[in-house]
């Protein structure tokens, strides 16, 4: 029996109905939206539309032609970043950030283009949404969080830092892409201005599949330009969205599977999904909390986190107890620096070169974390 527990990096296995419907979009349409006026065509328009409008339900999007799609959450987070903000601008982020968000930013910033500041998040935890208002500059332009840590699981209080960011006329941007399909995001209730999520995690949707929502009234400069099937004539991409930045033909076989996905998710309740999260996380945190010699971080209370456990044994390297895992177990889990060495920083297991990460999907059962803790137990005994 095999065990998968990186559902932080990717969600394993797929709802039946996301394989299916690549399938039949592969099988059975096969046309690009957008660039037909024939049959085949219209239906790929058709569940193109559909899927925006399942994500506009899951996330409260009042008009769905405010969802683009792009790649991943990396480049929904590369447009919002570098298509809304100017020289000069100064930019708050926090210090759990995934290198998505990190990188760009600091390429901005070594580029003299942006200022940037942290909020603290000390030992992993969650940042207190006052330290917002001490960052605030004259120059300000732009808030930006992971809603969840890719690293830690821990949560931070998107809706306390969206209704700050309204008081001050700050816009919001916020990585869903740990959250999406697995934790309740209104865009509306929340204060979120700009939502960037990737659709092969919490959504359960193929790889290279993602998208961004931008509030009506914000205006991004395009991140590409090209052929978008509408407004041939004009020499600069057209205005309206989602056209305006989905240049070049969409991933519509992913696109399709993604629709899929978040159906699943709505038919089967978020809240439902949620629990299930919840009560895993639960479960292992008590079952790890017994074992010598173990190093947890991020919150211990299961609400105040995704599905998402970070730890390190203080004497075996990360690296060598995802070895045994993979090598005489069968579980798969990740271990290194998850592409957040800010994260790593702030709950100091940058010398230890990372941490052991399990992370749990809808799939997972009590029994599959019985079998981990077991080989914990013989790795402490050894």
């Amino acid at each position: 029996m095999s065990v998968y527990f990186d559902n932080a990096a990717t969600s394993y296995p797929k709802p039946k109905v996301v394989c299916e419907a690549v399938d039949y979009f592969q099988r059975c349409v096969g046309a690009s939206p957008g660039r037909g006026t024939y049959q085949k065509s219209r239906e790929a328009d058709r569940i193109i539309f559909k899927t925006r409008n399942a994500l506009a339900n899951l996330f409260n999007i009042p008009d769905l032609s405010r969802i683009v799609f792009t790649a991943n959450a990396t480049e929904s987070i590369n447009l919002a970043l570098k298509g809304y903000l100017q020289k000069g601008n100064h930019v708050i982020t926090t210090a759990m950030e995934h290198n998505a968000v990190w990188r760009p930013l600091k390429t901005l910033e070594q580029r003299g283009e942006i200022e940037l500041s942290l909020l603290r998040c000390p030992f992993g935890n969650a940042y207190n949404p006052e330290q917002l208002t001490e960052l605030i500059k004259s120059n300000t332009a732009l808030v930006i969080i992971n809603h969840a840590s890719n690293v830690t699981g821990t949560i931070m209080p998107l809706k306390e830092t969206g209704k700050l960011c309204r008081e001050f006329n700050l816009p919001l941007l916020v990585d869903a892409a740990q959250t999406a399909g697995v934790y309740p995001i209104d865009v509306q209730s929340m204060g979120i201005d700009l939502l960037a999520f990737t659709g092969h995690k919490g959504l359960m949707g193929p790889p290279g599949t993602g998208g961004l929502y931008i509030r009506e009234g914000l205006d991004l400069v395009p991140l590409k330009e090209g052929g978008t099937g509408s407004e041939s004539l004009l020499e600069a991409q057209p205005a309206h969205l989602p056209d305006r930045f989905e240049a070049g033909t969409l991933n519509a076989p992913g696109i399709a599977g993604l629709g899929a996905g978040v159906q699943f998710i709505l038919d089967h309740g978020l809240e439902t999904i949620r629990q299930h999260e919840v009560e895993l996380t639960e479960y292992t945190l008590e079952k790890l909390k017994q074992l010598p010699d173990l190093a947890i971080y991020g919150p211990r209370d299961a609400q105040s986190r995704t599905g998402v456990i970070s730890f390190n044994f203080t004497n075996i390297a990360p690296e060598e107890v995802t070895y045994v895992f993979d090598e005489v177990y069968n579980i798969m889990a990740r271990s290194g620096l998850h592409c957040a060495p800010q994260a790593h920083r702030a709950i100091e297991t940058i010398e230890f070169n990372g941490t052991v990460r399990i992370s749990f999907g809808y799939f997972n059962t009590q029994d599959e974390i019985d079998i981990l803790i077991n080989a914990l137990e013989n790795l402490a005994n050894a």
